[in-house]
C-alpha cells in the first residue's frame, strides 16, 4: 500500500483498474472519493450504451432498432447504478458495513471503467470485423466484464471492511434487494398512473356536467379540497398527541 500517493481526481480511476485490490485499498486510506469523477463515469456509461446500439457494426449489431428509445438504456444504465448504490447502502448498514453512499458511489464508478473501454474498443472493431471474426469482440466483452466484476468486488469488501464471504453474500442479497426495489417502484409508478386516471376522469366529468366552470376555477376548488383535508389530518394528529400526554401525564401523577 502507497500511502504517499498524490493523484489527481482523472488519475484515480485508472490507477485502480490497474491494481484492482491494491488501489481500492490506497483509495480508502487517502480518502480520495471524488464525486464529479463518478458522476462523468456513470455519464460515460449511458452514452457509450447509447452508442452501442447506435454505432456498432450492423454485422454484429444485435439490438438495432427502427426506432431509437433512450427510455430503456437510461433504465438499465443510469436507473441501475443508482439502485445498486441504494440498495448496496441500505443493506450494508444494517450490516455493519463501514461504507458511506459516496464511497458505495465512486468505487462502483470506477468499476464500470473496464467495462466502457471494453464497449468502445468492441464498437470499433464492429465496423472492421467480419461475421466470422467476432470471437474477438466475444473475448473483449469477457475479458472487461470479468475485470469490471473483480474490480467490484474488490471495491465492496475494502469499502465495508468485510471479509471474502461477507463481501460475496452482501452483493448477492444486493441483487435480490434491488429486484425488490424496483418491483416496489414498478408498483408506485402504476399506482401513481391510476391515481393520475382517476383525478383526470374526474376533472373531465366535472367540467362536462358544468360547462360554465373554467378549467382555472376547478384547480382551486381541488387546491382547497387537498388544503382542507390537509389541515383535518394535522388537527387530527395535534388533538391525538394531546391526549395521550394527558394520559400519560394521569400516569404520571398517579404513580
Amino acid at each position: 500500500m502507497r500511502f504517499d500517493l498524490d493523484l489527481p481526481a482523472w488519475k484515480w480511476p485508472f490507477y485502480v483498474m490497474r491494481h484492482p485490490f491494491e488501489g481500492y485499498e490506497d483509495l480508502r486510506w487517502k480518502k480520495a472519493y471524488n464525486m464529479p469523477s463518478a458522476i462523468i463515469i456513470v455519464a460515460l456509461f449511458f452514452i457509450v450504451s447509447v452508442f452501442d446500439v447506435l454505432l456498432t457494426g450492423f454485422l454484429h449489431n444485435h439490438s438495432m432498432v427502427k426506432v431509437f428509445n433512450v427510455i430503456p438504456i437510461i433504465i438499465r444504465t443510469i436507473v441501475l447504478f443508482i439502485t445498486w448504490v441504494v440498495a448496496n447502502w441500505s443493506l450494508c448498514t444494517l450490516f455493519n458495513g463501514e461504507g458511506k453512499m459516496k464511497a458505495i458511489c465512486v468505487n462502483t464508478a470506477y468499476a464500470l471503467c473496464p467495462y466502457i473501454i471494453g464497449k468502445i474498443i468492441n464498437i470499433i472493431l464492429s465496423n472492421m470485423l467480419t461475421t466470422d471474426e467476432s470471437a474477438f469482440l466475444v473475448f473483449v466483452s469477457y475479458i472487461t466484464i470479468g475485470l469490471s466484476v473483480l474490480m467490484l468486488f474488490s471495491g465492496m469488501k475494502t469499502v465495508h471492511q468485510y471479509t471474502f464471504w461477507q463481501t460475496f453474500w452482501s452483493i448477492v442479497f444486493t441483487l435480490v434487494a434491488m429486484v425488490i426495489i424496483i418491483i416496489l417502484a414498478v408498483l408506485l409508478v402504476s399506482l401513481f398512473q391510476q391515481v393520475y386516471l382517476f383525478v383526470n376522469a374526474l376533472y373531465t366529468e366535472i367540467l362536462y356536467r358544468n360547462p360554465n366552470m373554467t378549467s382555472a376555477g376547478l384547480i382551486f376548488i381541488f387546491i382547497g379540497i387537498i388544503a382542507a383535508v390537509v389541515a383535518i389530518i394535522c388537527v387530527a394528529y395535534t388533538l391525538f398527541e394531546k391526549a395521550q400526554k394527558k394520559k400519560e401525564q394521569k400516569k404520571f401523577n398517579k404513580g
